[in-house]
């Protein structure tokens, strides 16, 4: 055997190898740049093909019953033509008032970094459909309650977790949402439901430390913009006795608050609470062992006796239609129950300045009861509480 050409024979055979191997890498490569270019393409497209939501004309709210609000949850809306499209259905609806929530989180996802955006989009567009926005401010962000209590402690806490230790730094935020939002948003609520654990941190819930927050929250607020209407309260209607590890009767929670300030001036400028029906109609006489509508005058007999002659704000009403849940309504009898509690508030409780029905839309079905308190679905369809109101309410 000739011991060179074997060799190079198989040398040939190792180049013949080497090219095919050569053509397959350049093939693969080729295929995974088509692959990129085509993904880039996609993605260019959909950038391009995205709807363009424009704010539209300036319009303005046509209603039988100017004290008719809703409280909305578009900060959790990722489509923008939704929120658009939903604030729309407010106004046709005969809604005045729009509740909000704008979650501290959101917006401060860092000490002293701001990002305005999502927030705007909701706010532009209730403003140019006329709607008066009512902003809820609340939710702690990680960041702050890792400042709390340290990063090793802060997995335990919750995004209702306000020790005093973060006054300061709620303060500075809302006191910057009232200032980029001067001339757009005139009502702020600070806080929600702080006579509920759940809603205080998951802790005994504290009158005194949530005035103690508000002293520092309302003249943060009032220095950035005066104009605002800062509302504190926001109750939750509950019959919870002292010692409870679910919170506190609201009206007692309300006292302890007046008497927390000690004759000391009030650092709200209105009293926001929440007056659900439940299983019961609006005109339904009160009783402090009765939760129903017109709990909130035994509220006001409260602010009275403490020299309070305040205006309120109901931000949170409502029934619901859910033939499973224990405290529920037929479908006609929450419309009947909504129709007359706005009728109510606006013949008969002149110091009530807007009642805001839980919950126009959510961002998602809930797939429990929550689903049965709403007008309109997700995907924006007009349930048929919705339309009733609207034949009511809109000239």
């Amino acid at each position: 055997m000739n011991l060179r050409n074997l060799r190079i024979d198989h040398l040939s055979n190792h180049d013949q190898s080497l090219t095919h191997y050569d053509t397959s890498i350049n093939r693969h490569r080729l295929f995974v740049l088509i692959q990129l270019a085509v993904l880039l393409g996609l993605a260019s497209l959909a950038r391009h093909s995205a709807p363009l939501v424009r704010l539209g004309p300036q319009q303005q709210v046509q209603t039988r019953m100017p004290i008719a609000g809703v409280h909305t949850r578009f900060s959790d809306e990722v489509e923008e033509w939704k929120i658009q499209r939903g604030l729309a259905m407010a106004r046709e609806m005969g809604a005045a008032w729009v509740v909000e929530f704008f979650p501290w989180a959101y917006a401060e996802p860092a000490p002293g970094r701001y990002d305005w955006a999502a927030f705007d989009r909701i706010i532009n567009h209730a403003n140019r459909q006329g709607l008066t926005v009512i902003a809820r401010l609340g939710f702690v962000p990680l960041w702050a309650r890792e400042k709390a209590v340290g990063k090793t402690g802060a997995e335990n806490t919750t995004v209702t977790f306000l020790p005093p230790a973060l006054h300061d730094d709620f303060a500075t935020f809302a006191a910057a949402f009232a200032r980029h939002y001067a001339g757009r948003v005139k009502y702020i609520q600070v806080w929600n439901e702080p006579n509920l654990a759940l809603e205080w941190g998951m802790r005994p819930v504290d009158p005194a430390g949530y005035v103690a927050m508000l002293q520092k929250v309302y003249p943060a607020i009032k220095a950035a913009n005066p104009d605002t209407i800062v509302l504190g309260g926001a109750l939750a209607p509950t019959l919870e006795s002292e010692g409870s590890a679910g919170g506190l009767n609201d009206l007692t929670f309300l006292g302890r608050v007046y008497a927390a300030l000690d004759g000391g001036a009030r650092p709200w400028d209105a009293l926001a609470v929440h007056a659900y029906g439940f299983d019961r109609p609006p005109e339904e006489a009160p009783a402090a062992d009765r939760l129903n509508y017109r709990r909130v005058e035994l509220a006001r007999e409260i602010m009275r006796a403490h020299g309070d002659i305040g205006d309120v704000h109901i931000t949170e009403a409502g029934w619901n239609d859910d033939p499973r849940w224990p405290q529920g309504v037929t479908p006609a009898k929450r419309i009947a129950y909504t129709l007359g509690a706005w009728e109510w508030a606006s013949e008969r409780w002149p110091w009530v300045k807007s009642v805001s029905m839980w919950v126009f839309k959510l961002p998602a079905p809930a797939r429990n009861y929550r689903d049965r308190f709403t007008f309109i679905t997700p995907s924006l369809e007009p349930l048929p509480i919705y339309e009733e109101v609207q034949k009511a309410l809109a000239p």
